[in-house]
């Protein structure tokens, strides 16, 4: 039985850096071939990045995709890369691209795998199956694949797939088995949320089983404005044997040898469309054998974490990439000694060191000593820069000349503490991030342009009852490894408040987060209506009033901070709802 030794290359592309991208496919083709890979395989459009969105419409980017795959592989070679097979995904056309306002399917758009050799482009595949739920709207971009790309490699059969044909039975895994294949490799640009890789191991063993072949799965890693993947790249024999996994949120080579059934050169098959819906294309690569290093190369497993240690990678890794990629040097936040504030700056020093994190405390003639001192402390803890700007002398201004009572001055000082952090953005190039939970955002307990202001939101899809049990857990984390705790102890307990009026607490307005994080789940994540949620044991007053408020602050959600999706359905792009809606369940 031939042996193959592969390389996964669960690596981070940013969108639209064509020429970046390319050159981390040299640069990691380059370590994978040091210790004798033949076959590399790179995520789900790594040339272009993922998603890209309307940019597929554009000719000149399709153009530049397509041109810099053909220059990849000549590169390849020219690195002395040429006796590697190396596959990349990217996009690409069957002619010219309708204008968005008019895109339909039949665009001839491609998601597209192509298999590079000997300076070469020596198979393409395009995928088939195209998501079009959740964060995904690939009908709207791309034209559908129709038949499976088996590329005989050394003596191997094997076939490619990209990401969604693996979710999916049927059709390129179904045609994989029909032409008894090997190897199935299978590119991936799989968004990241809660327990999502609890659900990958079983569906790469059902696909493995359906193909009746090993599946090589490689994943992207990275953060793509609201999105972050995760990376769990893995590979699974046909019986369904977990051989080798990668980490969570790592960028790294998974390098693993497989003993592969050699091709059959006379296969009993028919590669004419079959009842999977696929025809079969093959195209035989004479592949020798690189010469391999000392000892077999076995990937290993790597361990499973906890859920909060999985989240806070997450909001790391997205918040780190949206910074970098987008040009940021630096971030500025307020700090109130809250525990939402206080999360945020620790995953912000987390992410980019504390000389890049700027904390300002912004306190009013309402803000209690102990907010300015748990302020203070995390400041002390974190290393972060520490400011101090009262805000009560800019609010009296205000009052001075306008007549506002309530509501109004609550609203004001949370508006004036946006400015602040506005004009220090304006002054001194820093990113503003915001730091309202998932909660906050449904039911609306949040100023408009006030403690909503920011250009990112870490906490945007995490609810509050998480974000305590995230803050204990850093905490945790640290004490364990003889760290600081980075986050107060008094802004774990302390009752949450915004401390915009004498005495004020977030129950004085809010049901118990417990109860209302329960019913925010099932409401939101779940798409459950009023009967459901009665019927699940919440009482019918509380379901009726906390449905209104979430349904009567979508307004303030549609003009809400981008956030690190990590939940089923997140904010924007999952979740889609008119803001001029008279729709009220229960009435």
């Amino acid at each position: 039985m031939p042996s193959l030794r592969v390389a996964l290359a669960q690596v981070n592309s940013t969108v639209g850096d064509i020429p970046g991208n390319a050159a981390a496919v040299r640069h990691w083709s380059r370590t994978a071939a040091e210790v004798g890979a033949q076959l590399v395989a790179f995520p789900e459009m790594m040339l272009t990045g993922y998603p890209i969105e309307d940019l597929v419409f554009r000719d000149s980017f399709v153009a530049s995709s397509q041109a810099a795959l053909r220059t990849l592989a000549a590169d390849l070679a020219g690195d002395g890369l040429g006796d590697v097979a190396v596959i990349v995904g990217y996009v690409d056309a069957d002619g010219p691209a309708p204008t968005s306002s008019a895109a339909v399917p039949g665009s001839g758009r491609r998601d597209a795998s192509a298999l590079l050799f000997g300076g070469e482009i020596v198979a393409t595949y395009f995928k088939h199956h195209l998501p079009n739920y959740g964060v995904f709207d690939e009908d709207r971009y791309f034209e559908p694949g129709d038949s499976l790309t088996v590329v005989r490699l050394g003596g191997v059969d094997v076939a490619l797939t990209v990401c969604e044909d693996l979710w999916q039975a049927g059709g390129p895994f179904a045609a994989a088995g029909r032409a008894g294949v090997g190897l199935v490799v299978n590119i991936n640009a799989s968004p990241y949320e809660l327990n999502k890789d609890d659900l990958r191991l079983p569906l790469v063993q059902r696909r493995a089983a359906e193909a009746g072949a090993t599946i090589a799965y490689v994943n992207m890693v990275g953060g793509q404005d609201e999105l972050v993947f995760d990376g769990d790249s893995m590979i699974v024999t046909a019986g369904g044997e977990l051989l080798t996994r990668a980490g969570q949120f790592t960028s790294e080579l998974l390098i693993h040898d497989l003993d592969v059934p050699a091709a059959d050169p006379t296969p009993n098959v028919t590669d004419a469309q079959g009842d999977d819906g696929m025809g079969i294309r093959r195209v035989t690569v004479e592949a020798p054998p690189r010469p391999l290093t000392d000892g077999p190369a076995v990937g290993g497993i790597a361990d499973r974490v906890t859920d909060e240690a999985e989240i806070w990678s997450a909001l790391t890794l997205g918040l780190h990439d949206y910074v970098e990629k987008n040009g940021f040097r630096s971030v500025v936040l307020g700090v109130s000694g809250g525990i939402d504030s206080a999360v945020v700056a620790a995953i912000a020093v987390d992410a980019l060191g504390p000389q890049r994190v700027v904390g300002v405390s912004m306190p009013s003639g309402y803000s209690s000593g102990h907010s300015k001192d748990d302020a203070a402390d995390l400041a002390k803890r974190t290393g972060l820069d520490y400011r101090s700007e009262p805000i009560q002398p800019m609010v009296d201004a205000f009052l001075a000349n306008m007549s506002l009572s309530g509501l109004a001055v609550e609203n004001l000082q949370a508006r004036v503490r946006g400015v602040i952090l506005m004009a220090l953005s304006n002054q001194e190039g820093h990113l503003v991030l915001t730091t309202g939970n998932k909660s906050e955002l449904a039911v609306g307990y949040s100023t408009l342009y006030g403690d909503s202001v920011g250009g990112y939101n870490p906490l945007k899809d995490v609810p509050k009852t998480m974000v305590w049990r995230l803050a204990k857990w850093r905490n945790a984390d640290a004490a364990n490894r003889g760290g600081e705790p980075p986050i107060p102890e008094n802004s774990i307990v302390k009752p949450p408040s915004a401390e915009l009026r004498p005495g004020q607490v977030d129950s004085d307005s809010l049901p118990d987060y417990d109860l209302l994080d329960a019913i925010l789940i099932g409401y939101i994540d779940g798409d459950q209506g009023r009967d459901d949620l009665i019927a699940a044991g919440h009482d019918a007053a509380l379901v009726d009033r906390v449905l209104r408020m979430v349904d009567l602050a979508e307004y303030k959600r549609r003009q809400s901070a981008p956030g690190t999706k990590i939940s089923s359905k997140a904010f924007g792009r999952d979740r889609r709802l008119p803001i001029t809606n008279r729709f009220r369940e229960g009435v």
